[in-house]
């Protein structure tokens, strides 16, 4: 609903494409999600070349305009082994800070 304009936010980034805003709940200094407009479910039916070229774009666009010159980490979570909490695609573009492993492996 973000991404369509029904419930308004602040953008970050916007194009024709893709939508890009403040995570709600930061887990980082720099938190913005990354979303396409057109509803794609998750990164597993993602099946248009030009959108994923878009929002990959995007994100190191975000990445430049929040001044994430030392690093960052784009992430993605698909289907419930990925622990995807939205149906809608969207990307996770997090820094402004040094990041832990990517993965916390299971006793």
């Amino acid at each position: 609903k973000i991404a369509s304009g029904e419930i308004p936010t602040e953008y970050v980034f916007a194009d024709d494409l893709v939508v890009a805003f403040r995570d709600i709940r930061p887990l980082t200094q720099s938190h913005v999600l990354v979303v396409p407009k057109a509803h794609v479910e998750s990164m597993w039916e993602l099946d248009d070349p030009a959108l994923a070229a878009a929002i990959l774009s995007a994100c190191a666009e975000v990445a430049r305009s929040e001044g994430l010159s030392e690093g960052f980490r784009v992430i993605t979570n698909a289907k419930a082994h990925g622990r995807q909490e939205v149906p809608h695609l969207h990307m996770h573009v997090v820094g402004g800070q040094p990041l832990g492993p990517m993965l916390t492996l299971p006793e």
